[in-house]
């Protein structure tokens, strides 16, 4: 049995400048990626990654190689996935006959999600994608920009993976969402045909710079470490300097957030970054506390009093005025955000397509997330920012 032990161009080329001077007059932080942000494929690592928020991998540096650790953590227990990343010409070690090998730096790779795309954006190897799980996903200029072009192939999402098309593709690196209660079993077609298929499990983060991090994996894959902890650190003293001026806030609203869906009102629990990102925001949450598996399964009569008296409502989901909301549910107008029309949601940055950045650039952005949430709760601490993710429901 296999061993399997247990820049961007920009920010969105278009609006790159303009963020930037933005940037310069309100004292907001913006990362700059270089428009040509591809990578020198010199075959050795210049440079190592210190893992410092993620809990869901790790980098071992031995010598002329690299092992990585997916770490999946399921009821109270910690299995391991290992991966031996390897220099494209060096043969493999001793101890790793049954580990699945990824050649570095990588020359293609298969991404799953919207955040595959942009932590591979963010390292700079975003022309690598040569197939993505469904097109229209894609918010990344430059990804769609390939996808036109014939350069991308669509290879089908979890469960209907076209597995044949992958393999004629032979990607140096398929990397799919992990799920620490599914089996990797699944995958052993690919596995055996020589594809290395890499579980990516940075959903399951509870701190947003922790999810951000698993760029570090992505730089690691490309040898591409030293320009990732730089614009990391950048993105990391950025939001630690937000976190400080939410600190100046003299009260702490409390929001409510998302709506319902076939009857379960799912909210973050205690450990979901986004109850992080509440609280760095100087947001008060009612189930801040309250522990589970990353949301809480409410129903509309459990979230009804809370929302009846919250002062804010976010992140509503797929609705863009107060009049859908309405159309989902005439009870919603009780609410206190909806009678003083402060509902936020993250949807003003949707393409063409119905993609939205936020799920997007939003992931390797978490200080543009908090300083969108700093300017809804209190616009007195950031007179001058203006929302980049975020839009208020009319």
């Amino acid at each position: 049995m296999l061993e399997i032990k247990t820049q961007f161009k920009s920010i969105r080329e278009g609006i790159f400048l303009k963020g930037a001077i933005q940037a310069l007059k309100t004292g907001a932080f913006i990362v700059l990626l270089s428009p040509l942000s591809l990578f020198a494929q010199t075959g050795k690592a210049t440079a190592k990654s210190t893992i410092k928020y993620a809990r869901g991998f790790a980098i071992s540096y031995r010598g002329n190689y690299k092992v990585l650790s997916i770490l999946n953590y399921y009821n109270d227990q910690t299995d391991t996935l290992r991966y031996l990343l390897l220099d494209r010409k060096a043969a493999v070690p001793k101890g790793f006959s049954n580990t699945q090998v990824i050649r570095t730096p990588v020359k293609s790779l298969i991404t799953m999600s919207s955040m595959h795309i942009a932590l591979t954006e963010f390292a700079g190897a975003a022309n690598l994608i040569s197939g993505q799980g469904n097109f229209k996903y894609v918010s990344s200029p430059l990804v769609r920009k390939n996808i036109k072009a014939g350069k991308v192939k669509e290879v089908g999402l979890d469960g209907e993976l076209n597995q044949e098309l992958i393999i004629s593709m032979r990607p140096d690196v398929l990397m799919v969402m992990g799920n620490p209660s599914a089996r990797f079993s699944k995958y052993q077609t690919l596995v055996n045909a020589k594809v290395p298929v890499l579980a990516m499990n940075e959903w399951l983060e509870t701190n947003p710079l922790g999810r951000m991090e698993w760029v570090k994996l992505v730089a690691a894959l490309t040898n591409n470490e030293a320009m990732v902890n730089q614009k990391f650190e950048k993105v990391e003293k950025e939001y630690a300097r937000l976190v400080q001026v939410a600190k100046k806030a003299k009260t702490r609203p409390l929001v409510i957030t998302g709506m319902p869906f076939k009857g379960t009102w799912n909210v973050p629990d205690a450990d979901s970054y986004n109850t992080k990102l509440f609280h760095d925001a100087g947001a008060s949450y009612h189930w801040s506390k309250q522990k589970g598996t990353g949301s809480l399964p409410l129903t509309f009569e459990a979230v009804a009093p809370v929302a009846l008296k919250a002062d804010y409502w976010l992140n509503i989901g797929y609705v863009n005025s107060k009049l859908d909301v309405i159309a989902k549910d005439e009870r919603f107008t009780a609410f206190k955000p909806f009678k003083t029309g402060k509902m936020f949601n993250y949807n003003k940055r949707i393409n063409d397509v119905g993609s939205n950045d936020y799920w997007e650039s939003g992931g390797v952005n978490p200080h543009l997330i908090l300083a969108d949430l700093i300017k809804i709760l209190h616009p007195e601490l950031l007179p001058n920012y203006k929302l980049f993710y975020y839009k208020q429901l009319q």
